[in-house]
């Protein structure tokens, strides 16, 4: 997705920024002009404030997504993921594992789920940072309960997997 938006902004820095910041927090763009997380209207002056660019670059970004018609059926189409717990797991009781991976290495999702499921614990959340997007995409996977520290080594044993922490 990233690569059919970012051509349209490489000249402009803190307008990219604008629609980076758009994508990365599943943003939406209405058909009029306004920005939405879900059906919460973001006003453009939290928004430049989040970007640290003037407010009149959100208004310019908006104004070019909605006249290009790709960009338009993009930006108007986001939803946001919803919640992540992976910040509050601990109070909840839950386990955390995050993975550094080689994104073009298939099946490291797939891989790391079945070596959880293998030891019988449930898993609630699965969130996997967009490559194009992230400078280091995590994948983080909420466990229903904390899962025991020895199986780092069996993650690292997956192929393509760089680094993993378990909490």
């Amino acid at each position: 997705m990233w690569e059919k938006i970012k051509h349209k902004f490489e000249k402009f820095p803190a307008r990219m920024s604008v629609a980076r910041k758009i994508v990365e927090h599943g943003l939406r763009v209405g058909e009029n002009g306004r920005i939405y997380c879900g059906n919460i209207e973001i006003s453009d002056v939290a928004l430049a404030r989040a970007v640290n660019v003037d407010r009149r670059s959100i208004k310019t970004t908006v104004d070019v997504i909605l006249s290009d018609e790709q960009l338009a059926k993009i930006f108007q189409n986001i939803t946001p993921a919803g919640t992540l717990v992976k910040g509050v797991a601990k109070e909840l009781g839950f386990g955390v594992v995050e993975i550094e991976a080689e994104a073009q290495n298939p099946g490291i999702i797939a891989k790391a789920t079945e070596l959880i499921s293998t030891k019988g614990i449930s898993i609630r959340q699965v969130h996997a940072g967009d490559p194009e997007i992230e400078e280091y995409p995590l994948l983080t996977i909420i466990t229903e309960k904390p899962i025991e520290g020895n199986l780092i080594n069996d993650f690292l044993k997956i192929e393509g997997v760089k680094r993993v922490s378990i909490y």
